[in-house]
């Protein structure tokens, strides 16, 4: 039991260090984080969409990070920052930037629409955006935002969708925001490409089929 109890208290961990990162990073646009055991300690990497504000003036913010990480105790943190190269095929960012959105007092609808057009203007195959909370009256409910193609169950659900959420603290409760992405390069089940065949090679593997046709033939003739 106590392999076990070191797997559930290292996912913890990292589920604390996450919660605490986003809060922290928030205005830099958050799109995921990784931590990865090295040798040498621990590489937390962060995937921002302004990695200026996230290292500071001088490195003095990012060294400042790594000092706070220490007392989640992890060994020996070390941090980098990566600037994310298509912020709309990020499912994370595209969370929180609609969620900081919502914040300022965009109306849902108009914001869900337009963060729908942009990741879909940029060449997505398919975007799904969920709005959930006290939208338009006391009782909360579930808007949804689709456009393209959208998997929900399978192993493509896994493999070619990425998906973020956020939340957005209103005055008279919270949203839920969760973005599903399916980025252009995703390979989805029911797509196929046909290759152009030069002439001249369909006709030589017509030739080598009727060839092994008429030896069959004359074999079962003999026969």
């Amino acid at each position: 039991m106590a392999v076990e109890r070191k797997f559930i208290e290292d996912k913890v961990k990292k589920l604390m260090v996450k919660e605490w990162i986003v809060e922290e990073v928030r205005n830099a646009g958050f799109g995921g984080l990784d931590i990865v055991r090295t040798p040498l300690g621990t590489q937390v990497t962060l995937f921002v969409e302004r990695p200026g504000l996230v290292i500071g003036r001088g490195g003095r913010r990012i060294k400042a990070l790594t000092e706070k990480l220490k007392e989640f105790g992890l060994d020996n943190p070390q941090i980098s920052v990566d600037e994310i190269d298509k912020p709309e095929f990020n499912a994370q960012l595209m969370a929180s930037l609609l969620a900081r959105a919502l914040e300022r007092g965009w109306y849902f609808r108009k914001a869900g629409y337009r963060f729908l057009y942009r990741i879909m203007e940029a060449g997505a195959k398919g975007c799904e955006i969920e709005i959930s909370g006290k939208l338009t009256s006391e009782r909360a409910r579930t808007e949804k935002f689709i456009a393209g193609t959208i998997i929900h169950t399978g192993d493509p659900a896994i493999t070619c969708v990425r998906e973020g959420f956020d939340i957005a603290i209103k005055k008279l409760g919270v949203y839920g925001v969760r973005v599903r992405i399916i980025p252009p390069d995703a390979e989805l089940p029911d797509e196929f490409v046909v290759k152009d065949v030069p002439v001249e090679q369909l006709k030589e593997v017509k030739a080598e089929e009727g060839g092994e046709g008429s030896e069959d033939g004359g074999d079962q003739a003999n026969e």
